[in-house]
């Protein structure tokens, strides 16, 4: 189950997903919030800087780590439009972050249920409590009309080869 809260603040992910999208890149957007606050935000730039971590979560972890002063981001909640990869799922659990909420499941590469989990890995000794699917359909669809939009671009240029 989810809250009114979490609503709130997948919709400021999702703006910033949106903002990647604009630029080209995967549209997947993050914000951390501590205390009711939103401490740090991000989208994906991997293209843009041609850089593998270059992924939402990390960015918004790094800029929350230095906004807190500490690497330990205890009593925090994530909120991500898709699923967590196994590199971002690792720096969840190593950051300690308390909760992570996420829109969209992530059937190829997701690490919070889909394929694993590895923010509730027993063996870890951390683990955060998640919730899914908070306003999946319209971080999903973010996400298909990005890939739609590549494809038929690809398309053209291939026509025009």
């Amino acid at each position: 189950m989810y809250y009114t809260t979490d609503k709130i603040y997948m919709k400021k992910a999702i703006a910033y997903a949106r903002q990647a999208f604009s630029l080209g890149e995967v549209p997947i957007g993050a914000v951390i919030v501590k205390d009711g606050e939103v401490i740090a935000s991000a989208h994906n730039l991997r293209e843009t800087e041609q850089r593998a971590v270059a992924h939402a979560e990390l960015l918004a972890i790094d800029e929350a780590c230095k906004r807190l002063g500490t690497w330990r981001l205890s009593d925090c909640t994530l909120y991500v439009t898709l699923e967590p990869c196994p590199m971002c799922s690792g720096a969840i659990v190593l950051s300690r972050i308390d909760r992570v909420v996420y829109g969209a499941d992530d059937p190829k590469g997701g690490c919070a249920g889909t394929i694993m989990n590895l923010l509730d890995e027993p063996r870890f000794n951390h683990q955060a409590v998640i919730t899914s699917g908070v306003l999946a359909e319209e971080c999903g669809g973010l996400l298909s009309s990005f890939f739609r939009d590549i494809r038929k671009i690809r398309k053209e240029n291939k026509r025009g080869d």
